[in-house]
Parts: C-alpha cells; structure tokens; sequence
C-alpha cells in the first residue's frame, strides 16, 4: 500500500489539479493512502475535506519580498514548518511527495529531502511560481502543463483535469445543456467566464455588447461569478448566470468562448476544441498571458489586453470572428492540436517514476 502527501493550495489553480490527481490515485488504489497538506487560509481548507481527503495543516508562509519585521521570523518559521512536515512523514510513512506549487509546498519539499522521501513536481503555469522553481531543483521528476515552461528536468505532461471533463462527450450532452440553460438549440453559443469571482472588464464588455452580440446571431451565455457588479441587460438570446457549478455542461454547449486565461481554463478549453478569446487578468505575475501563448500561437485563440476588451473591440474583432464558421471551426482544430485529455494519467506516470526509480545497471 502506498502513501502519498500531495502538497498544495491556496487557489483553484493549485487545488483542482491536485484533486483530479487524488481522485485517480484512489480509483487506481482504493487501498492507497492519501493526505493532503494545505493551509486553514486556503481553498483546501473547505475542498478537500469535502471530497474525503485527509488534509494536514501548515501555516501560510509567504516569501518575503522585502526586508522588514515579517522577513526576519521567516527562515525560522520556515525551518518550524519544515520540522513539523519531516515529522508528519516520518509518523505516516509517507512514500512520494506530490507538490502542486502554492505556500505549502515548499516546507514540503525541503522535509522530503531531509526526510529521504522521492518528489514529484506539477507546475500548472507557463510561468512557474517561486515554491516549484525551488522544488524542481531537488527532483528529476517534473511534470509542466505548457511547453516551454522554464523549470529544470521538466517535461509536459498537460493539466490533470476533472474527471467529469474528460470524459465529456460534448456532443452527446449538448442537447441536455441547452434545455438546462433556456438555450435555443439553433443557434450557436458564445460562453463568456471569467471565473468564480468573476471578471469586471469582461463582465462589463460583455454586458454592453450583448445587443450586438446576439443581432449578430449567436446566443451568449454569461456566468458573471458572484462577485459580480453587473445587471442582466434582458436582452433575447442573452443568459446570465452568477455561478455554475455544472461546467461540464457550459462547456458541451460552447461554440466559442470568451475568457480569462488561468491554467486550467486554458487546458480545458484546448482539450475540448474550443476557440477562445483570452483575456489575461492584468494583476501579478503575467502568467496568464505566458499560459495562452501556445494556443494563441497555433491559431485556437485570440489574445487581448484586459484594457483593450471594451465594446468597440468586441465590434471591430470579436464578431467578424463570430461571423465566419469556417474560421470558427479551424480555430477549434487549432486548439485541440495543443490540448491534451491525459494530464492526470502522465502525471500518475511521473508519480510512480518517483516513487519506484528504475534500478540503474552497474
């Protein structure tokens, strides 16, 4: 029986695909053991629990960026995260290390090594945080969702995706997904997202082009997220929702999609062969802008600042798009050839590569 620590958290970005690994561990093992090591502050906090997994705590533990009061306790509150982590793998006998990036995940790659315990990496980004650009020094077994994403002894593996994404047969459920958003069957549907939150720009844009956007003879479905500070337009053809937790169905129903460009929705979309609009969030570290490059690159996708999506955009860009099914349709094609279905499967891979090294001839 083998016991795993998956380490990870914080946001969707780290939690989701961590989870989608979990679930497919214990599928293939029932008789597996897995914890979860995560903080209180984080997403994980309610996901995990709620899915069955024990989740083992450590506190948040952000580098510091400059020097201050918080910088001088870091290195020895690190070194008490560190400690309590080596114990906690020594105690349940941990067997491999699955780091997803996020606060946690560095305590935890650095009591692996003291611990003698093997590492195995997924970094979700193009652009790698700071906790993976120091776990994937200590591993040969790094596993990245983009090409080109700059980490040492990394290969591509994709995004490990829900389960229920893929094995999503969208056109066996998209007659389902009509009649479970009010959409009309004839026509062609524009998914708007801009996460669970939502999206202020594309919320706004989206709103104010609904009119020209429906004259123009697509259907837009519109998840706001619940933070949203926008209003229902009433305008036909236009359907607001503030949170959907049926994605799966939203995707089947999605001819074209406009979005922000996170790690996930970005993998989702591609593996689905769905055009997008990407619209990076224009706050951090840029990645968003790095995870659509490739799909932008192979003709999938259109990339636009977030300053630069306003109405007159939407009008002079978006809907001559809209207006060509065959550019529609290769633009699809183009985005599957960059998807992948299998991420979760050649991360399991990486996984037991680390857990069970190949013995090397003398």
């Amino acid at each position: 029986m083998t016991t795993y620590l998956l380490a990870g958290g914080g946001t969707a970005g780290h939690v989701n695909p961590l989870l989608a690994v979990a679930d497919a561990l214990k599928l293939r093992d029932p008789d597996a053991t897995i914890l979860v090591l995560g903080t209180q502050e984080g997403l994980e906090a309610r996901l995990v629990p709620a899915r069955g997994y024990e989740l083992l705590f450590v506190p948040r533990l952000p580098f510091p960026r400059r020097p201050n009061r918080a910088a001088l306790s870091f290195l020895p509150r690190m070194n008490r995260a560190i400690n309590d982590v080596a114990t906690m793998l020594r105690e349940r006998q941990v067997d491999v290390v699955v780091g997803f990036g996020g606060y946690v995940a560095s305590p935890a790659y650095l009591a692996a090594r003291r611990a003698g315990v093997p590492i195995a990496i997924h970094e979700a980004n193009a652009k790698p945080g700071l906790a993976n650009r120091l776990g994937a020094r200590m591993s040969h077994n790094v596993g990245v969702a983009f090409a080109g994403t700059p980490l040492p002894h990394s290969r591509v593996v994709g995004m490990p995706l829900r389960h229920e994404i893929v094995q999503l047969d969208r056109a066996a459920t998209k007659a389902e997904a009509q009649e479970f958003f009010g959409l009309d069957p004839a026509l062609p549907t524009l998914l708007v997202t801009g996460g669970s939150l939502g999206a202020r720009r594309i919320n706004r844009t989206v709103v104010d082009s609904a009119a020209t956007l429906t004259a123009s003879g697509w259907q837009v479905l519109h998840i706001t997220g619940t933070a949203a500070e926008v209003t229902d337009p009433a305008v036909p053809g236009y359907q607001m929702v503030a949170y959907c937790d049926r994605m799966d169905l939203a995707l089947s129903v999605a001819d074209a999609a406009v979005s922000r460009a996170g790690a996930a929705t970005v993998s989702e979309l591609c593996a689905l062969g769905i055009p997008a609009v990407y619209v990076p969030y224009p706050v951090g570290n840029g990645e968003q802008r790095f995870n659509a490059a490739d799909v932008v690159r192979a003709g999938g996708g259109i990339l636009v600042d977030d300053a630069e999506f306003v109405p007159a955009w939407v009008d002079s860009v978006l809907l001559p798009v809209l207006a060509d099914p065959a550019r529609i349709h290769v633009m699809g094609e183009a985005a599957r050839s960059v998807g992948m279905l299998d991420g979760t499967t050649r991360m399991i891979e990486l996984i037991d590569q680390a857990a069970h090294p190949p013995r090397v001839r003398r």
